[in-house]
């Protein structure tokens, strides 16, 4: 039995004005419940590779330089205890959505669905704790996640058998590591303000995405919302990851 631990981290705004981002990430990052000393003290390397106090929080917003993201992205990819897996929505091709909530756990139930394949495949199950984002409520998340587990879904729940937990970077350091990975995805789809994207980070880290034979990275390891045949040409890198 795989009793295995999962964070989750987000990139780019929930927004879906004309201002927010064009792409919003939730990544997660998962591991083995006995190899938590491993992430611990592979933060702690990135910590002095960064040349940053130990125990501080890291964040990529605070990592400026782009040799120091790639070490931070090649660090993860090479990583062997870790997989990620990661749902990108393309905001600008979704339906009109109520409010950014909604938008968000429509967002988590996706990547839900791919992690409890995981834990499927490996006759285990996961314990999950969500990074906290501005102005969202515990209250939501257990509302939604109670309704989700009553009704039909694409979620694999004897994988999942604990609720799932929200907590803040600096007192989970495992939620750094998947806002780092979240992070590192975005700059593959938002452009910066001369509408270049990076693809460095994304490429790094590609050993560590989920895959699951025959089925494409799409589908498993980097799911794209929505993925049709307006979206799939946009981004006709992916293939080659």
């Amino acid at each position: 039995r795989t009793d295995a631990r999962r964070s989750e981290g987000a990139a780019g705004d929930r927004g879906l004005s004309a201002k927010s981002s064009d792409h919003f990430v939730l990544s997660a990052v998962v591991f083995r419940h006995r190899e938590q000393n491993l992430v611990s003290d592979f933060l702690a390397q990135l910590r002095a590779d960064l040349h940053r106090a130990a125990g501080e929080s890291l964040s990529w917003k605070n990592i400026k330089s782009h040799p120091q993201r790639l070490h931070v992205a090649q660090a993860i990819g090479a990583a062997p205890w870790l997989t990620s897996s990661s749902v990108v929505v393309c905001k600008r091709h979704l339906p009109t959505l109520p409010h950014a909530d909604l938008a968000y756990m429509y967002t988590f139930r996706l990547l839900l669905e791919r992690l409890s394949w995981f834990a499927r495949e490996r006759a285990g199950v996961i314990d999950c704790t969500l990074a906290q984002i501005g102005h969202f409520k515990v209250a939501s998340l257990r509302e939604y996640e109670t309704r989700l587990r009553a009704g039909p879904t694409n979620v694999h729940w004897p994988a999942l058998p604990r609720p799932t937990q929200i907590d803040q970077p600096n007192r989970i350091e495992f939620l750094q590591l998947a806002d780092l990975a979240a992070s590192a995805i975005t700059q593959a789809f938002n452009p910066d303000e001369y509408g270049n994207v990076e693809l460095r980070y994304l490429q790094a880290l590609a050993p560590r995405i989920y895959r699951r034979p025959p089925g494409k990275i799409t589908s498993y390891g980097l799911k794209l919302h929505p993925w049709n045949a307006i979206t799939q040409p946009l981004y006709p890198w992916i293939d080659a990851l």
